[in-house]
């Protein structure tokens, strides 16, 4: 059975690219422009895997990884932003990997294809 995927991504020809990426990897993707709709979609429903951008309009993404967190969910989650200074940030060790955005997607798709494989 696939992988289930979710990506959580403001920026639509972004969140585009991870889904049609993530997709020709064989994964399930399910694609979200927001915390809040990404909350909404993890209490009805469970992930392998999330990945979220830091920078969004609504509720950042350290906070929504915290969120997740708080509601117990058994999900690894991946931090994909442009900026690197939030690396420091001691609330992003609510992640499994933090990827700084490329154009080289190999980075990305390497990155999750290790984290579903491996065991916690």
């Amino acid at each position: 059975m696939a992988k289930k995927i979710l990506v959580v991504e403001d920026e639509d020809n972004v969140r585009l690219l991870y889904e049609e990426t993530l997709r020709d990897e064989g994964y399930n993707v399910t694609t979200v422009s927001s915390g809040k709709e990404a909350l909404d979609v993890l209490s009805k429903e469970d992930f392998d895997l999330v990945t979220l951008d830091i920078e969004m309009p609504d509720m950042n993404g350290l906070e929504v990884a915290g969120k997740i967190r708080e509601m117990g969910k058994d999900v690894r989650i991946v931090f994909v932003t442009a900026y690197s200074n939030y690396r420091d940030d001691l609330s992003s060790w609510a992640a499994d990997e933090y990827i700084v955005k490329s154009s080289d997607l190999n980075v990305i798709k390497d990155q999750i294809k290790r984290l579903l494989t491996e065991r916690r």
